[in-house]
């Protein structure tokens, strides 16, 4: 389903246009997307074909987790922040005092799905056994009715949204237990579920290929009809922020992945539309 993304490597990418292009012949519109690596192959798709349709237009897209973007944003260094959770408390209020107007814009919605190697027997779990192996209670698959020993806990790192998340939504705010072995991006722990029996781990739900098993939460798939629906435990929506209104080529291209064509790359990059 998904091509490797790369993070925290900048791609000059751009997004597709609603009718004729807006950007003055002869002068590049410069914008800096930067953040969640849950968000980034929608941008990095969306951004590409933008700019094969307004070759004027010069987008960067850079990944680094929802945390490093919206930071970005606070701090006047991108224009758009993605980001795979909702911005905190703090980090609007630390906006505000630098006279920044944090605005949300749901982009597309996510399941975070959770995933074990297509070796595993396993092909269910419930809420509770989900907390109880990434908290620490439970530490062997033989617990869960599979003799393959030891669980090798994937988790994202602090950074992340998708960490943000999956504790709020997974683990009740819990820890995650010490011995987790803590990723920088979507696509690291799908590599390394991928080729490891006993391990478990989260993911967006477009980084859920055939090298890997999602497991049903609560007799729930994770599918987009169900992220849609609500029904699946584990739904969250996807985000762009901007430092107050968007304007000019920002506007575009929010504009543009909230479009129909928009919503079609979302889904061509297997996540959910909101349409």
């Amino acid at each position: 389903m998904k091509r490797l993304i790369s993070l925290l490597v900048t791609c000059a990418v751009m997004f597709p246009a609603m009718g004729a292009s807006s950007f003055a012949a002869g002068k590049a519109k410069k914008i800096v997307l930067e953040g969640s690596t849950t968000v980034l192959p929608i941008a990095q798709k969306a951004a590409e074909v933008f700019m094969n349709n307004n070759p004027d237009a010069d987008i960067t897209v850079r990944g680094g987790g929802s945390g490093v973007g919206i930071t970005s944003l606070i701090e006047g260094t991108c224009d758009i922040a993605d980001a795979s959770r909702a911005m905190k408390d703090a980090e609007l209020q630390k906006a505000a005092s630098k006279g920044r107007d944090a605005k949300a814009h749901v982009i597309a919605m996510d399941g975070i799905a959770v995933i074990v190697n297509p070796s595993n027997k396993l092909s269910a779990l419930n809420k509770k056994q989900v907390a109880a192996i990434y908290t620490g209670q439970i530490s062997d698959w033989s617990k869960l009715g599979d003799g393959m020993g030891k669980i090798v806990v994937m988790s994202r790192d602090s950074t992340s949204g998708t960490f943000e998340a999956f504790g709020a939504l997974a683990l009740g705010g819990q820890k995650v237990r010490s011995d987790a072995l803590m990723q920088a991006s979507n696509q690291a722990i799908a590599s390394i579920v991928a080729k490891t029996p006993g391990a478990i781990g989260y993911v967006g739900l477009g980084y859920v290929t055939d090298s890997v098993k999602a497991l049903t939460v609560e007799g729930v798939k994770p599918t987009p009809e169900t992220v849609l629906s609500g029904k699946y435990p584990y739904s969250r929506p996807l985000f762009m922020y901007t430092n107050g209104e968007p304007k000019g080529t920002a506007k575009d291209l929010i504009d543009f992945i909230l479009s129909k064509e928009g919503q079609t790359l979302v889904e061509e990059e297997g996540f959910v539309s909101l349409k």
